[in-house]
């Protein structure tokens, strides 16, 4: 038996950025977060937006992208177990989905908030 271990830190590194490398090459809604948190690091220079704002941007930017890293996680793992329809994979798809949406939903609200108020009463 194979062991899947990392012999050191450096190869969990970059096993990990493979990862991220495999997910923004072959998942369309991945590249998608990864765009909307450019442009809200984008948003917040042209809007001078004070540190904790800066911290609350980068927490939810990271909040979406690892949520979606895990959901593609969830997703590849569910395929690899079974090729055929079956209801307890499609809800656990499905679930992992739905915590990516709320996160996601979440996030436009905390970006209203944020970027609405420089913008609409600077």
């Amino acid at each position: 038996m194979t062991s899947w271990k990392n012999p050191n830190f450096y190869k969990a590194m970059i096993n990990a950025t493979n990862g991220i490398k495999h997910a923004l090459k072959n998942e369309r809604n991945t590249r998608i977060q990864v765009f909307f948190g450019i442009l809200a690091i984008i948003l917040g220079v042209l809007l001078k937006i004070n540190l904790i704002e800066w911290v609350i941007v980068i927490s939810t930017i990271n909040i979406v992208i690892v949520t979606e890293l895990i959901n593609t996680a969830i997703e590849n793992t569910i395929d690899l177990i079974t090729s055929e329809y079956n209801e307890k994979a499609k809800i656990a798809k499905d679930v992992s989905a739905g915590a990516v949406f709320i996160t996601c939903i979440f996030s436009a609200i905390i970006g209203i908030i944020i970027f609405g108020t420089k913008i609409f009463f600077a």
